[in-house]
């Protein structure tokens, strides 16, 4: 097994199974990473923020479990932060391969093909103490020298599609393309 490090700071809150928890732990976890020093117009706080908000979603959506709570952990250790929401619902899984590109129809998974798309690393673990199941994501920091260097951007076109697809399904109509016989406005 392998032996981890005590983290260098770590944030770790319990929250109500709500979408009013999960709002509040996506807003608790941006708080954190700009009193670490990573202000929130940075790449990694909004990155992480957004990995938080759809790893709690998925926690009130497929791990509510009535009367129990989720578990949100954030840790950094060395350049490595690390968001784990955790909930007591073991039986709901989520796919172990990475969600693909290619099912962009459905209605589901489009929030871990996101966190596939802007973390380093992600998986699921089960709980160790209870039922349940952990879901983690990793996201590494570049340090140039100083502790508070911050990581380059994903590749926009990956987001700007994963957006713009999510968009197209809701039906968005601010969503749709341009018409080019129109001088770029729309009728």
């Amino acid at each position: 097994m392998q032996q981890h490090s005590a983290p260098e700071r770590e944030f770790t809150m319990r929250f109500t199974s709500t979408p009013r928890g999960a709002r509040l732990a996506r807003r608790l976890v941006s708080h954190r990473l700009n009193d670490w020093g990573h202000p929130y117009a940075t790449t990694v706080n909004e990155t992480l923020t957004l990995i938080t908000a759809e790893l709690t979603a998925n926690a009130v959506r497929h791990g509510h479990v009535p009367g129990r709570d989720f578990h949100v952990q954030l840790t950094l250790n060395e350049s490595t932060f690390r968001i784990e929401v955790t909930d007591t619902r073991a039986e709901k899984q989520p796919p172990t391969a990475s969600p693909s590109a290619t099912d962009s129809l459905s209605e589901c998974g489009l929030g871990l093909l996101l966190v596939a798309t802007l973390a380093d690393d992600w998986g699921v673990s089960p709980r160790m103490a209870a039922p349940g199941k952990s879901v983690w994501a990793d996201l590494h920091t570049r340090t140039k020298g100083h502790p508070l260097a911050h990581r380059m951007a994903p590749e926009p076109t990956d987001v700007d599609l994963l957006l713009a697809t999510s968009s197209l399904l809701r039906g968005d109509p601010g969503s749709q393309p341009e018409d080019s016989s129109h001088g770029g406005r729309r009728p």
